[in-house]
């Protein structure tokens, strides 16, 4: 074993009694972006060329900063996006909801769908939806300052079409027109703020996290919004936590002009987002 690969085993273990829910993958992590090098090609790594800096993100992650910001990159599906402090990190399971909406989007009998991604943060859905979709004419709002930076210098090249703004009043030019709007709103509960794990809940942004006393505050003015924007028959997809699978699709109720309200699975079977689909033709 070289000398990088051993203080990886050494680094795996003080990351664990820190309680970093993946502390192996994390160390190599680190180790790769510290070298310059991949993940699988550590092994290649001479040992006078060890970087004595690995020890100091080594430090920042067991004090529970998250990952990506010690990195400054976040990967989503085909993407490598920049990420840090002041915008909320994507997670695994936004790529399940964005696959959804993907396979959707392919399935319409639509030359140049219409998409809009409320609170795009980073720029995450909206961009793995005009990647994956080349058709597709996708804009994305987002309110935050910081995060919106974030979202601008991701976007930069891409087909995205940028607005900063209130996801709640956006693109009043757009209503009835669009063809499927995406959204990863804020949906936790204020009194679950104690429980979430530090990386969330000290370093992501409290706007993009918490959203009333049952978390669906925002999630309920949304569905108004993805009314106004949706032409008939389009559709809705909105993530939620995975305790609210029971409540989200009532939001989207037939009272209100919603038709096959439905909530979806994650990959570890886990209720995670519902999509439901505007009255109509």
């Amino acid at each position: 074993m070289n000398l990088l690969l051993a203080e990886v085993a050494q680094a795996t273990l003080r990351l664990a009694d820190a309680g970093v829910p993946s502390p192996r993958f994390d160390a190599e992590e680190l180790a790769a972006f510290v070298h310059g090098v991949k993940r699988g090609a550590l092994h290649t790594v001479a040992d006078g060329d060890f970087d004595a800096r690995f020890w100091e993100a080594v430090a920042r992650r067991e004090a529970r900063e998250p990952l990506q910001h010690i990195t400054g990159r976040a990967f989503f599906r085909y993407l490598e996006l920049e990420v840090g402090p002041g915008v909320f990190v994507p997670r695994p399971e936004t790529e399940v909801v964005v696959g959804w909406a993907i396979d959707a989007l392919r399935a319409m009998d639509v030359a140049e769908p219409l998409v809009v991604d409320l609170c795009t943060g980073s720029g995450a859905i909206a961009l793995a939806v005009a990647q994956e979709v080349p058709r597709s004419v996708v804009h994305a709002v987002e309110l935050d300052p910081g995060a919106y930076a974030y979202a601008e210098r991701n976007a930069s090249g891409s087909r995205v079409i940028l607005h900063r703004g209130d996801a709640l009043s956006a693109l009043p030019q757009l209503d009835g027109t669009v063809d499927l709007v995406i959204s990863n709103p804020p949906y936790v509960p204020l009194e679950e703020r104690d429980e979430m794990a530090p990386e969330a809940r000290d370093h992501d942004p409290e706007l993009a996290l918490f959203s009333g006393p049952d978390g669906l505050d925002f999630i309920r003015v949304l569905a108004k919004t993805a009314y106004r924007l949706l032409r008939p028959a389009g559709l809705v997809v909105v993530e939620h936590a995975d305790t609210q699978g029971g409540a989200v699709p009532w939001i989207f109720n037939e009272e209100a002009g919603w038709v096959d309200a439905a909530d979806h699975r994650d990959l570890t079977n886990r209720p995670r987002f519902t999509t439901a689909r505007k009255e109509g033709a």
